[in-house]
């Protein structure tokens, strides 16, 4: 008879383990890049300081990604089609499109801060990684600006610069992500990482907006 043993895997689990292993390195691999370029940028970031963090070695790292310039772009366009889908611009009612607005915008900011700060960080050192984006956020901003300037015409709120608006909504809420660090400092110097309770912080937004919009808020 054979020795007795470890019974050698079936075929068919071969693929899986090695697709489960693949999904877990490039995991570890994108939150790596996340890390680094929300720290230093595109140009400030090195794919050995990718691999370093991510725990392997630098041709290691380029047997899953061709250059970081590839990997970068992903997790830029990654918060943009997050942002996509935020406001119900069918709706006709401004005053639970705008809380859920914030909301969305808040969720993103504390769950994915440094995805945020990877778009703002371009932004600041002059966007030229997104040219493909801008395009689309105009034509989308747009349609968002006619959705409130319908309210404003039908007497749901008042006049306001709707332009203006967003980009209010953008600070505010952003700003947990981009300066998370300021809010600690300000509020709660001795614990670190400490920020605000999101719930709240969301009804306060909310109501500040809706007040300066003309409408009670609920």
């Amino acid at each position: 008879m054979p020795p007795s043993g470890p019974k050698a895997p079936k075929p068919a689990e071969r693929p899986r383990n090695a697709r489960e292993n693949r999904e877990r390195v490039l995991a570890a691999i994108r939150a790596a890049a996340i890390e680094e370029f929300s720290r230093h940028g595109l140009k400030g970031t090195s794919t050995q300081a990718i691999a370093e963090r991510a725990g392997l070695t630098k041709p290691q790292l380029h047997y899953y990604i061709r250059g970081k310039e590839e990997l970068y772009e992903e997790l830029l366009m990654s918060v943009v089609a997050e942002w996509k889908s935020m406001f119900d611009a069918g709706s006709t009612d401004p005053a639970q499109v705008l809380g859920d607005y914030i909301r969305s915008k808040l969720k993103l900011a504390f769950e994915k801060p440094e995805i945020s700060r990877i778009f703002t960080r371009e932004v600041l050192d002059g966007g030229r990684n997104l040219e493909k984006f801008w395009p689309d956020a105009r034509r989308r901003t747009r349609e968002k600006v006619n959705v409130i300037n319908g309210w404003i015409a039908r007497g749901l709120m008042q006049p306001v610069d709707a332009y203006a608006l967003l980009m209010s909504v953008w600070a505010m809420t952003q700003f947990y992500a981009d300066s998370a660090l300021q809010v600690q400092q300000m509020r709660k110097p001795n614990q670190p990482g400490w920020m605000p309770d999101r719930e709240a912080l969301a009804e306060e937004l909310t109501a500040f907006v809706l007040r300066g919009c003309g409408i009670v808020p609920r």
